[in-house]
């Protein structure tokens, strides 16, 4: 009976970390893109104009939002392991269109497809999660795909510091990298089970006549969709922009070196991973969610008041990096990913996860095309504009963030 036991514990966290992944794909795509920036500018003499276009169609907004909207609703229609699987093939493919472009439009290009493979997986990867977590664990193992969240990028960027003196040809070796790790992930998937919690709930539908997504519809459902958007919606339009641009401001606007930009999200990432590791997993399942919501969001709210405040010098930049990474770990983006699993029935979980997440990526795509600009016509502006964002994120979750520690999936279902 023991040995059952553990044999079953290690499917369970070999699952989670193979759905894992795809967060680790997600946030590694935004950020390799965003190494390179500096280099793709350099050597295409891409306009300003041009750099908003890609930082608002691919992996960080508009393609991720639409792919998400799709992949969300084949994933509860035929299973969340098929649609990952064909997923991460199409992923491969632009990835590896990247590797080899040379000319701008074939960025934009390998943008959108990447961007519509990483918003497909995210719902996929998070209602994977979710359906298989043991009662009691579910922040747990939904904070082991944001520790892989983090991870990618601090991979990426570390391996782009150690490849910047090859230029653009380290850039294509990252960008490599995860196409190799898409492939990996679609072998190791097939021979994955689908999720039990979806074939049963998919059974009971079929006895029952289920009406489909009209059920998303309900004003409970569209209110948690509402609180989701805002919250979380928000909050990324301060993340996105830290996410992609930030090598871009500290190389433009603080004079820090290409090489100097990218140590420091390298370290953003770090320090997020181990507020994740120490905060959030090992306390969502059991301390007030609402409360450690708002104390992660404050912190990270005083970290970016800094760059308002004082001029984007060395040690005010390494201030903002650990503080709002520090609060990121245990504020908007692990438990967005957490609620947004809770909140719906399982064959609605993952339409309602790629609807929540386009509408956020979508406005962070519009977002992405005035940044650059601001950035040009007045740093402080911007940073400014990105502490509201954080405030107001901060307050919506401060009023209406859930408090679902210790429940189970049901019987949070049977409360709403």
């Amino acid at each position: 009976m023991e040995a059952e036991y553990r044999e079953h514990a290690d499917t369970s966290w070999r699952n989670t970390i193979l759905a894992a992944i795809a967060n680790y794909i997600d946030a590694g795509s935004i950020v390799a893109s965003a190494a390179t920036l500096s280099l793709w500018v350099e050597q295409y003499h891409l306009s300003t104009a041009f750099v908003g276009v890609l930082g608002a169609i691919g992996a960080n907004a508009i393609s991720a939002g639409v792919g998400a909207i799709i992949g969300g609703r084949l994933c509860d229609r035929f299973g969340r392991r098929k649609i990952y699987l064909a997923n991460m093939g199409f992923y491969a493919l632009g990835m590896l269109w990247l590797v080899f472009s040379a000319a701008p439009w074939m960025l934009v290009v390998g943008f959108i497809q990447i961007g519509l493979a990483v918003g497909a997986a995210v719902p996929a990867s998070w209602s994977l999660i979710a359906d298989q977590a043991p009662e009691g664990a579910r922040g747990q193992r939904s904070g082991l795909a944001q520790v892989l969240w983090g991870s990618g990028p601090a991979v990426v960027l570390v391996a782009s510091y150690f490849l910047n003196p090859l230029g653009m040809l380290g850039a294509r070796i990252v960008f490599a990298h995860l196409a190799l790790l898409a492939v990996f992930l679609m072998l190791m998937h097939s021979r994955m089970d689908e999720s039990e919690r979806w074939l049963e709930a998919r059974r009971e539908a079929r006895r029952q006549g289920y009406s489909g997504t009209r059920e998303l519809f309900k004003w409970k459902h569209m209110k948690s969709m509402l609180f989701l958007v805002t919250m979380y919606g928000t909050w990324n339009l301060w993340a996105g922009t830290n996410g992609f641009f930030l090598p871009y401001i500290l190389h433009t606007v603080g004079a820090q070196t290409q090489a100097a930009s990218i140590a420091f999200q390298g370290l953003a990432f770090i320090t997020c991973v181990l507020s994740v590791v120490f905060v959030f997993m090992r306390y969502s399942d059991r301390l007030n969610q609402r409360a450690m919501f708002v104390a992660g969001s404050m912190i990270s709210v005083v970290g970016t008041c800094l760059l308002g405040l004082f001029p984007l010098t060395t040690p005010v930049a390494f201030s903002y990096v650990i503080l709002t990474s520090f609060g990121a770990g245990f504020s908007a983006q692990p438990f967005f990913q957490l609620w947004s699993a809770e909140l719906f029935p399982t064959l609605l979980r993952s339409t309602a996860q790629g609807i929540s997440f386009a509408v956020v990526r979508i406005g962070l795509g519009f977002w992405s095309f005035v940044v650059p600009i601001l950035t040009a016509t007045g740093f402080a502006t911007l940073a400014w504009i990105l502490t509201g964002f954080l405030v107001a994120s901060t307050v919506i979750g401060a009023i209406w963030a859930p408090r679902n520690e210790g429940k189970s999936l049901e019987q949070i279902q049977a409360e709403m």
